[in-house]
């Protein structure tokens, strides 16, 4: 059952990833975002690691993308001429092609060993937020606050000021 449901996740995912590299729409890929980031999110609670999922659906899911449509909403896109069509499309496609050329292989070579499903405490997974990972974080969380300041200053100036 938890391999099937792995499945559906899997493919809900990447549908969500691709419909994020193929929308002509901004909004819409911020949305198709959303959708992957969830089902990633599933992914963590079919391995049992609850805490995590949580992380993911409240930190990415929900901050990330917020900023992200804060930050479309916030600039002007009328001011920018829209492009039919990306000439570097077909360069974009082989490099995709080549990099799942290696991917299957490796997948293929390298087996997936059977695990047991380990939980691991919450104190422990906050240790290691608090101290390995706490730079990490806080570095992130100013890129995203320096972006969401970025996306206000290019909103507020007037035409010209830039």
């Amino acid at each position: 059952m938890s391999w099937a449901l792995f499945i559906v996740l899997a493919v809900v995912t990447l549908g969500g990833g691709l419909a994020v590299v193929a929308s002509r729409n901004v909004v819409h890929a911020a949305l198709a975002l959303l959708v992957s980031l969830v089902a990633v999110a599933g992914v963590y609670l079919v391995l049992y690691a609850e805490f995590l999922a949580l992380v993911q659906v409240l930190i990415y899911g929900g901050a990330i993308v917020i900023v992200l449509i804060f930050a479309i909403m916030l600039t002007r896109s009328a001011e920018y001429p829209r492009t039919s069509d990306n000439k570097q499309r077909p360069l974009a496609a082989l490099a995709a092609l080549g990099l799942l050329g290696v991917l299957v292989p490796a997948f293929l070579i390298n087996a997936v060993r059977d695990t047991e499903a380990q939980n691991v405490a919450f104190t422990d997974i906050g240790k290691s937020l608090f101290t390995t990972w706490a730079v990490p974080f806080e570095i992130a969380s100013l890129v995203l606050l320096v972006a969401l300041i970025g996306a206000i200053i290019i909103a507020r100036s007037g035409p010209g000021e830039n």
